[in-house]
């Protein structure tokens, strides 16, 4: 992520990042499979209940994996950030995140964490919507800068 001349106004908390784009597409496209699925299990006459049954639990299991999929946030409030990734989530004071990276090539926002570890952040992903991912990342590191114990630039 390059460095902007000047520091990225605060936005107000809490604010909440995700990428809506590919949440939409998640969302849209599994609540149409399963409608889908389950229609044609009612279409097909040969079909028993059980079968009906078998086809309507297949697609609720394949919405749910893309209900999943479409989970990854991050909130930041007055005293941190919850990052929910798909299948956890983690509540960090903002004196925790030292850092917050986005570099060219990376799939999401990674956040270096003073435990020496890094935590992966996919609310924050460029895949689809680059240009609000950065935008996001750019508040979340301005965030981060202004509340926590990281560097500061300025």
């Amino acid at each position: 992520m390059a460095e902007s001349a000047a520091q990225p106004a605060l936005p107000a908390l809490p604010v909440t990042f995700r990428p809506t784009r590919t949440r939409v597409v998640l969302l849209s496209v599994g609540l149409a499979m399963f409608a889908t699925i389950t229609a044609i299990a009612f279409m097909l006459e040969n079909l028993s209940g059980g079968e009906r049954v078998s086809f309507v639990f297949t697609a609720a299991l394949m919405t749910s994996v893309l209900v999943l999929l479409s989970r990854p946030k991050v909130v930041a409030d007055e005293t941190g950030v919850t990052v929910v990734n798909l299948t956890t989530t983690r509540r960090l004071e903002w004196a925790q995140i030292l850092r917050v990276n986005l570099r060219p090539g990376d799939p999401w926002v990674f956040l270096d964490l003073s435990d020496g570890t890094s935590l992966p952040v996919l609310g924050i992903q460029p895949g689809v919507a680059r240009e609000q991912a950065i935008g996001d990342a750019r508040a979340l590191r301005a965030l981060a800068e202004a509340r926590g114990t990281g560097p500061r630039d300025h």
